[in-house]
């Protein structure tokens, strides 16, 4: 296997995980990292070469990046296309640029409008975590996730047989979509969602009371629904944006959508109210429970009395197994829940030592699917 170098462009979260992923699974290459003047992730850096990710940072991409045999580029969307008329200049013919964004065809538009579609293959690991940066990158980030490619018409199939098999060796799971296809899937699954749970909470909020009697009672299913809420403002007001014209029509549909179900509920369309639930039902049942673009939470339910330390005999019982407790709290609204008390952690292999060790002392658990 040929020895390659690999430059990353933005060492965070993404950027971090695939990196120490290539050197997990002893993949042969030296990797550069690519440092501004006065960059804010400098100590990041420092701590990436130290501990052995990273063989060298970089100051001046036409030196240090000019031979590359693959760039990523990791920063945010708009970052990344500031850079493109620099390694227009510098990268050598066979280098291929990749990104790691989830919005493809303005990067699609803006590398060919500098003719660099020969060279690059778009890239989106559908995996991530609500914190961020290189200190909190894993080489297990992205295990199993799937990992779409958006190649240009342009490149070469060798490069895109090579990049997959990097994908596969780094043990993700490698999807080729179109571009504008990709952009329609995360609308609909990722970006839309994610605007109709800000607007759950900014309706919940504006019809609150002073006493607010909404936000008190909002724990439970409300609370799980509307989690992704909580993500960055910055980073979906940048998405939005640049992917404006498949998110508008994902909305529509949806507004039509809703139209509809005023109408049933106006003229009390009981069947037509009945499909909607039963379809829903039956659909999401069917997806799989492999990591996708939303952020999969880990939690138990457990049922316990209520008596003074019961709480805390759980926290320690996990703690002597070696289980780090993300969050811990009594549900209160649980009229569409089982299970008193809420566990969250922070990984899978947590919850199934965590799942072993209360049930070994006997404790009545329940999972959300």
């Amino acid at each position: 296997m040929k020895h390659l170098c690999i430059g990353f462009i933005g060492l965070g979260l993404i950027g971090g995980s695939i990196a120490k992923a290539l050197r997990a699974n002893h993949y042969p290459c030296t990797i550069v990292a690519y440092e501004k003047e006065d960059s804010v992730s400098s100590e990041n850096l420092r701590i990436a070469l130290s501990d052995g990710t990273i063989n060298n940072i970089g100051h001046d991409l036409s030196v240090d990046f000019s031979n590359c045999d693959i760039i990523f580029l990791c920063a945010p969307i708009r970052v990344n296309l500031s850079y493109l008329p620099q390694l227009k200049a510098c990268i050598k013919d066979t280098c291929v640029l990749t990104d790691v964004g989830s919005v493809k065809s303005i990067m699609h538009t803006a590398i060919a409008s500098f003719g660099l579609d020969k060279q690059f293959i778009g890239g989106h690991p559908m995996t991530g975590s609500e914190k961020s940066g290189y200190l909190n990158s894993s080489e297990l980030l992205l295990e199993n996730a799937y990992y779409i490619l958006t190649p240009s018409d342009k490149v070469e199939k060798k490069q895109v047989t090579m990049f997959t098999n990097i994908v596969k060796r780094i043990n993700a799971i490698p999807i080729v979509l179109d571009p504008k296809d990709h952009d329609n899937i995360t609308a609909d699954i990722s970006h839309v969602p994610h605007i109709i749970a800000a607007e759950l909470v900014n309706l919940v909020k504006e019809s609150d009371d002073p006493s607010e009697k909404r936000k008190l009672l909002a724990a439970g299913g409300f609370k799980d629904i509307t989690r992704i809420a909580s993500s960055s403002p910055i980073m979906w007001q940048n998405i939005c944006l640049t992917n404006k014209d498949s998110i508008i029509h994902s909305l529509k549909k949806f507004q039509s959508n809703l139209d509809q179900v005023i109408t049933a509920l106006e003229e009390q369309d009981s069947e037509y109210l009945y499909q909607i639930f039963e379809s829903a039902g039956i659909y999401r049942n069917q997806i799989p429970n492999s990591k996708g673009i939303i952020h999969r939470i880990y939690e138990l339910y457990i049922d316990i009395t209520d008596e003074p330390g019961a709480i805390a005999i759980i926290a320690t019982l996990l703690g002597s197994n070696g289980v780090s407790i993300k969050n811990i709290g009594i549900i209160h609204n649980r009229e569409f829940e089982q299970g008193v008390l809420r566990i969250e952690l922070y990984s899978e292999e947590a919850l199934l030592k965590a799942k072993k060790s209360l049930q070994s002392h006997n404790y009545v658990l329940y999972e959300r699917t």
